[in-house]
């Protein structure tokens, strides 16, 4: 699959689209084909509604290829409103205050752009929830 089609076709990296089990109310995020509380193969399409609390973080100080430019920059894990994890980069605060239990907020953002044919990639990051 091309690069373009790829991002296009991957609802999660745009909207936080995540499944509802239809069984047992479990959400996954990213959707998966198979619940795996109760096994259950029939989902509804839920998007999360972007605000959680910092659960953990990591900060990156020695990037990998491609985001050398960005470093050093924050990794965490986030518990969200509808009691789903998500892992992603913590952007727009100063790492030295970062801490578990922050309020944050997804934004679409940047990500980074592919080496040989220029193409900017988009996703979701995080940001403080600053209650605006």
């Amino acid at each position: 699959m091309n690069v373009p089609r790829h991002w296009r076709e991957t609802p999660e990296r745009y909207r936080m689209e995540a499944a509802k089990c239809r069984k047992c109310g479990k959400i996954s995020f990213p959707a998966r084909l198979i619940c795996p509380a109760c096994g259950n193969k029939v989902f509804d399409k839920i998007n999360l509604s972007g605000k959680g609390k910092l659960l953990t973080y990591t900060i990156i100080r020695t990037a990998p290829e491609g985001f050398e430019d960005i470093a050093p920059y924050a990794v965490g894990i986030v518990e969200m409103e509808e009691r789903v994890r998500v892992m992603g980069q913590i952007t727009d605060c100063d790492l030295l205050n970062l801490k578990t239990g922050d309020k944050l907020i997804s934004k679409f953002r940047r990500i980074n752009e592919e080496g040989k044919t220029g193409l900017i990639m988009y996703a979701y990051k995080f940001v403080p929830d600053v209650g605006i």
